[in-house]
């Protein structure tokens, strides 16, 4: 059999196919052991004790409240090919998004390295046939980065908007808070109420108002529980804002004055970008009057006058 190009491609891609079966072969059985593993610590608790590492049983406390971690495997997450796949800039956008986390990087994980395999090789099983060497190992390559890198553009594209749905909530955040200071409610009930009966307006913000309140309930201190909604979505705003909570969290003192002097900031900082995004605006709708009106312009203007010449063209010729 004569080694073409086409050939030893062919061959590499079975090899690879072959690797990737091992290694998910590998991971199956991993799974396996793990999840046999869990069900004899399960049918032990369930029986009043758990085997130790030296081959005696010990009792358990709980009473079968106990339950293994065998349902997905998240340790994938901390392992190098996990790091690798979705390093920290991708779990920052899981979270921007607004996903369960682990859960989230888990399906992402799956979904970067099932895309990036799965596209190159659907393309060279059904299109490859006919065209150059070059051409093929060029849309493989072009299909391999597109695999890998798409989730992560989709995942850019949620976080963005929810970013400039945090910029659109903001005002509306800092108005409600002040409204609920004014009828005599503490710093604590005010963020409580806002997460709990505003959360359908405030969809971004009550959502990680939510979390941090959670976070608060469990011990940390307001800076700790706010510092995720101060960081994730890169808003200098809500971060001024949210330093401002600390610190009357921190020191106490009236609240009202400093958010109203917020809120008049906040709104004249508003309609300076909208006054430049009406510039940019007037500046690419002269491109269109441009493109649509000129040409009916010209013909409304100067149509008679070029009829006229025409006519007496014609006459001059007879």
């Amino acid at each position: 059999m004569m080694l073409t190009p086409s050939v030893l491609t062919a061959i590499s891609l079975g090899f690879l196919a072959l690797g990737l079966l091992v290694a998910a072969g590998t991971l199956i059985a991993s799974e396996l052991r793990r999840a046999r593993s869990g069900q004899v610590i399960d049918k032990a608790i369930h029986q009043g004790t758990v085997p130790s590492a030296t081959g005696t049983d010990v009792d358990t406390e709980f009473g079968g409240q106990y339950k293994p971690d065998v349902e997905l495997p998240f340790h994938w997450l901390d392992s190098r090919l996990g790091r690798a796949f979705v390093a920290d800039e991708d779990r920052n956008l899981i979270d921007q998004c607004g996903l369960p986390s682990q859960r989230a990087q888990l399906i992402f994980l799956v979904t970067r390295v099932l895309l990036a395999i799965l596209l190159p090789l659907l393309v060279f099983a059904f299109w490859s046939g006919g065209y150059k060497q070059s051409t093929v190992i060029f849309m493989l390559a072009v299909l391999f980065v597109i695999g890998f890198m798409g989730p992560k553009w989709v995942l850019g594209r949620i976080a963005a908007g929810r970013r400039t749905q945090v910029a659109r909530e903001l005002p509306l955040f800092v108005d409600l808070l002040k409204l609920l200071q004014g009828v005599g409610m503490s710093l604590d009930q005010s963020l409580q109420v806002m997460a709990s009966d505003f959360s359908h307006v405030l969809r971004v913000l009550g959502y990680e108002l939510t979390l941090a309140n959670r976070q608060y309930a469990q011990g940390r201190t307001r800076e700790h529980s706010l510092h995720r909604l101060a960081t994730l979505h890169k808003n200098e705003n809500l971060s001024s804002l949210v330093a401002l909570l600390v610190q009357v969290d921190r020191h106490g003192g009236a609240v009202q004055e400093p958010l109203r002097a917020f809120s008049d900031r906040l709104r004249e900082h508003r309609r300076s970008e909208m006054k430049e995004r009406i510039g940019k605006i007037t500046v690419k709708m002269t491109g269109v009057m441009v493109i649509t009106l000129l040409p009916a312009l010209l013909i409304v203007t100067a149509g008679p006058g070029f009829i006229a010449i025409f006519h007496a063209l014609g006459s001059v010729g007879k």
